[in-house]
């Protein structure tokens, strides 16, 4: 038997192996995706850190939508940007602080915390050359090599208490930024044949200046504040998010932490979690070239329902940037998003394109509302914007998916701390029911 067919054999083999009925799901009353019926999830621990709020629970049962709301241990994500937008000054590196430790710092806690950071941002000499062996590469799995290499780096790295915790924290949080502008500038330099810049991290910039600075070197103050407030944005969605849930699963095993980091990445890596605002973009560019008149409200909403039909575009049937298994009303990041990407589209002369952006989001939201029903509601999300504001600031789609994960690792390493530190002193594992009937063992010369 050739390999090839055995490969065939066994991969035609699975069609029916792992074909499941769907009455059996609810049958056993399984929860799908650890979803209950009404999409809420499935309660499966306590946290400190982040709070996703899109509805209440009704005293006579069942849920009511409300506007979404997003909370950094117990502070509104509101009241921390708009304090942020309104000084005109970076607070990605205060965010960090609050979610390691639980508190908002004074102004010498953060000014000795961002140095902290600065200082740990440069890469030792064999992360450096590792990123130019795996020259190529897609951009998140040199970001999970590169973390597991940090455990040969680390003069304790099993250790798990609380301050051995924290030290590897802050030096994940400092390093993720250099390790994704160095992977892209070398992955900008084998494929598309441009000059080697490797940059430094100056240690009086923010860490939203400093990978600008080591990516692309020119960039204006509106740009880096704007990054900034993306990276506060997404630093934190709470505990039930696949990637946080996989390092929080991955942390209850007692593991390592540069291990439980990179299943985060490799959660974050999947394109039904990390990557929709890359697809956002592509939907854009291509609603821009087909819709012929972009203030016209009856061509948008026909085409729309031609999208959902999965009659043009991509035949999926989807509205990327639209829908949350939260959020409903409104996802509390988009709005805030929309601050400054409205201040950056001027700057940039991208008012129309912007205009028209907030247009399809009105039209699309619609368009579902109408092809749904009405009981199901939708609002945009913070994908919807943030390729857009990404592609304005001139980044490259390879790294919209691990600036994602610069963010995250805040989250990720704050819940990491809270699963060892206050856990149930129980390894997370779930049940799965078996439906497949005992089998009779058949010896290999009978077969």
């Amino acid at each position: 038997m050739k390999k090839e067919y055995l490969i065939y054999k066994l991969s035609e083999s699975v069609k029916t192996t792992c074909r499941i009925d769907n009455d059996l799901f609810e049958k056993y009353n399984v929860k799908r995706g650890l979803r209950n019926e009404d999409g809420s999830g499935v309660l499966v621990g306590l946290t400190q850190i982040g709070n996703v709020v899109g509805y209440e629970r009704l005293p006579e049962g069942g849920l009511k939508a409300i506007p979404g709301k997003l909370f950094y241990r117990g502070y509104d994500i509101e009241d921390i940007v708009h304090d942020l937008i309104r000084e005109k000054r970076f607070g990605f590196e205060e965010v960090a602080y609050l979610m390691l430790s639980g508190d908002l710092p004074d102004r010498d806690e953060l000014k000795n915390f961002q140095e902290l950071i600065n200082d740990n941002m440069p890469l030792e000499q064999k992360t450096k050359m590792n990123i130019i062996d795996l020259e190529g590469q897609n951009i998140m799995n040199i970001l999970a090599r590169s973390v597991l290499e940090m455990y040969n780096f680390d003069d304790n790295p099993d250790d798990i208490s609380p301050e051995n915790l924290m030290r590897q924290s802050i030096q994940l949080i400092s390093k993720f930024p250099a390790i994704i502008a160095y992977a892209y500038n070398i992955l900008r330099h084998s494929s598309q044949a441009r000059s080697l810049h490797i940059r430094h991290p100056h240690e009086n910039m923010s860490l939203a200046e400093n990978f600008l600075h080591m990516l692309k070197r020119d960039y204006t103050m509106l740009e880096a504040r704007t990054l900034d407030l993306l990276l506060v944005l997404q630093a934190e969605h709470g505990g039930g998010n696949n990637s946080t849930f996989s390092v929080r699963v991955t942390s209850s095993t007692g593991t390592d932490t540069y291990s439980a980091i990179a299943a985060g990445i490799g959660s974050l890596k999947g394109p039904l979690h990390g990557g929709a605002n890359i697809q956002v973009v592509d939907m854009f560019n291509h609603l821009k070239e087909n819709i012929s008149d972009w203030r016209d409200v009856e061509e948008i909403d026909a085409y729309f329902q031609r999208m959902l039909k999965k009659e043009v575009y991509n035949r999926t049937g989807l509205i990327y940037g639209i829908g949350h298994a939260v959020y409903t009303i409104s996802d509390p990041r988009a709005l805030l998003l929309k601050e400054l990407a409205r201040d950056l589209a001027k700057e940039k002369n991208r008012e129309e394109e912007f205009s028209f952006l907030e247009l399809l989001e009105e039209r699309a939201i619609d368009a579902f509302y109408i092809f749904k029903g009405a009981k199901k509601r939708v609002s945009s999300n913070i994908d919807f914007y943030s390729g857009f504001v990404y592609e304005m600031i001139g980044l490259p789609q390879e790294i919209y998916t691990p600036l994602f994960a610069m963010s995250r690792i805040v989250g990720w390493t704050a819940h990491r701390i809270e699963e060892l530190i206050f856990k149930s002193k129980r390894i997370i594992r779930p049940a799965y029911r078996n439906i497949l009937d005992k089998q009779q063992y058949i010896p290999i010369k009978e077969r």
